[in-house]
């Protein structure tokens, strides 16, 4: 007797097909067929909006759009693509040949035809301050060492090490102090060789740390200020290195004051686009991108980019994202910064679900084990 029941729409489309007893060949048509986009497309030409809309649908797909773009009323308005990836390879090629701005449209369209990473690491948080918002992050002398231990047998693939707190209204200190906080745990970190088991990071934008750090077996920079020294470029260029490039709006003393953006996800499109840009030019090859949650950005904000990190694979570069204990979750659950570890793991696995692979934490056992679970429900077919 003929049954039928509904899947999950993110179940693993090789393995469905494949267990059906579809050919290699047809199951990669078929996994083009099954994903679905919204392609949000802003300040579109009337003219090309329904020509784009017509030739969506002579493929299967469609655009929605205003009531008033058939008479072309208004010569801009914004409309949503809807179509699936193998349309969206048809389609990319259809409008190269069609006027009004859709030869560019063609063009950016391509580069959403990218393939999610499913292969998360957990970066683990070390704090050498006092200031850090959370307390339980905070380590010095040989603490610290027993503290980078335990999260490398708890599973963390990345251990991020910062001498000076970047919370909002925090106060910087010279190079001179950062370094005297950060150097005893590097000198330990390198005596004990640990650098050969995972790797480690350093999260600043001075030259002076970010030397002796590169110096003495850490591999990747993590710089709030995305590359704002000339001097920090030419180290990660050097040292062949990795960099993670941070979207900030303003300084960490205001950048929390009433932030505003037009539109949240084109404008940290555009800074990332500048600052990639930027990196290349000195040679930097290894690049990281964080979205900056809590770097000047509203609730509201947050949650956008994160329900749409997805948006940002489409340059082509790992994303990592870090909203670990931050104050966002206590604006939607009243909590204090000890019990925000549920509300954490609840914005991570959305940022993986849509394409993180790094993920920086200050619970490294819970998110490792939250990941695997993530993993293991990605894996079951039917």
């Amino acid at each position: 007797m003929l049954k039928i029941y509904r899947l999950n729409s993110s179940t693993c489309r090789e393995k469905l097909f494949e267990k059906i007893g579809s050919t290699e060949a047809g199951a990669k048509i078929l996994k083009d067929k099954a994903n679905l986009n919204l392609i949000y497309i802003k300040d579109i030409k009337a003219p090309a909006a329904n020509i784009l809309k017509q030739d969506a649908l002579s493929i299967g797909a469609d655009l929605a759009v205003s009531r008033d773009t058939v008479t072309c009323r208004d010569e801009f308005s914004d409309a949503v693509l809807i179509l699936n990836d193998a349309q969206l390879k048809i389609l990319s090629k259809k409008e190269l040949a069609q006027p009004f701005g859709l030869k560019k449209l063609a063009t950016e369209l391509k580069e959403f035809l990218v393939e999610k990473n499913h292969k998360v690491r957990v970066m683990g948080i070390l704090n050498a301050n006092e200031d850090s918002f959370f307390s339980g992050s905070r380590f010095n002398g040989k603490e610290a060492l027993l503290h980078v231990k335990k999260m490398i047998e708890e599973g963390a693939s990345i251990i991020d090490l910062g001498g000076v707190s970047s919370r909002p209204g925090s106060e910087g200190v010279s190079e001179e102090e950062e370094l005297s906080r950060i150097k005893p745990i590097i000198d330990m970190i390198y005596e004990a060789k640990l650098y050969k088991k995972v790797d480690f990071s350093i999260d600043s934008y001075s030259p002076l740390c970010v030397k002796y750090a590169l110096e003495h077996g850490f591999s990747i920079v993590n710089d709030i200020t995305a590359l704002q020294s000339d001097e920090v470029a030419k180290l990660v260029a050097s040292f062949n290195a990795t960099v993670v490039l941070m979207h900030k709006s303003g300084t960490t003393k205001d950048m929390q004051k009433n932030p505003e953006y037009k539109n949240i996800i084109l404008e940290v499109d555009e800074f990332f686009q500048e600052r990639i840009k930027r990196a290349k030019s000195f040679g930097i090859k290894n690049i990281v991108l964080d979205v900056g949650i809590g770097f000047g950005k509203s609730l509201e904000h947050n949650l956008l980019l994160i329900k749409h990190h997805a948006h940002f694979l489409h340059l082509g570069y790992e994303l990592l994202i870090g909203a670990s204990r931050k104050s966002m979750i206590d604006m939607i659950s009243k909590s204090n910064v000890e019990d925000r570890l549920s509300g954490t793991l609840t914005l991570h696995l959305k940022a993986v679900e849509e394409g993180t692979s790094i993920v920086r934490v200050h619970d490294v056992k819970e998110h490792v084990q939250a990941f695997r679970v993530q993993n293991a429900l990605q894996k079951v077919v039917v």
